[in-house]
């Protein structure tokens, strides 16, 4: 048995969950409203305050579908009641990026600004000119926004210029030795 797929979720208090049929799930919170179609076969059931989830048997497919799909519920609900947040790092000299409206400005060592727009149920800040901060209630959108903003400069293993992660660690390479 799945130890993440047979944990319950706890429903905290206003947030309301609607099941269709097909699996289609509606989680309705503070911050906003999330959908998805989940795995057919996999069982939810939506008590007061509880979510289960169960599988109808042990294939290997509704094995693996078992915790993928209680973490998904979770999710949702944590980003209703919560939200994500991503934080990222800018570093280098002269890299610094600001806010202009819904438009994020980077400076980050070419020869033009690299300028990204929020998309819908994505909210960036800039709480300083070396940091970035991806909000959002839909932790695969925060995740992929935050993804695309580091690929945009990603650091590099001899000084570490570039976009990092907040908690990503940079391998250092030792740079040339030079002749003796």
């Amino acid at each position: 048995m799945s130890r993440i797929g047979r944990a319950p979720i706890t429903v905290p208090a206003g947030v309301e969950i609607k099941l269709d049929e097909n699996n289609h799930i509606t989680v309705k919170g503070p911050k906003g409203t999330l959908e998805r179609t989940l795995a057919p076969q996999m069982k939810i059931e939506v008590n007061p305050g509880v979510i289960t989830v169960s599988r109808p048997n042990d294939d290997k497919e509704n094995r693996s579908l078992h915790g993928l799909t209680r973490t998904l519920v979770a999710n949702m609900v944590t980003g209703v009641t919560t939200g994500f947040a991503k934080t990222l790092e800018v570093n280098g000299v002269g890299y610094r990026v600001q806010k202009e409206g819904t438009k994020l400005v980077m400076n980050i060592g070419f020869s033009h600004q690299v300028i990204v727009e929020e998309v819908e149920g994505i909210t960036l800040e800039c709480p300083n000119p070396n940091a970035i901060v991806v909000n959002g209630i839909d932790k695969q959108k925060v995740g992929q926004f935050a993804a695309d903003i580091r690929a945009k400069r990603p650091p590099e293993p001899y000084k570490g210029k570039g976009i990092k992660y907040s908690d990503e660690v940079i391998r250092r390479k030792v740079g040339k030795t030079g002749a003796k």
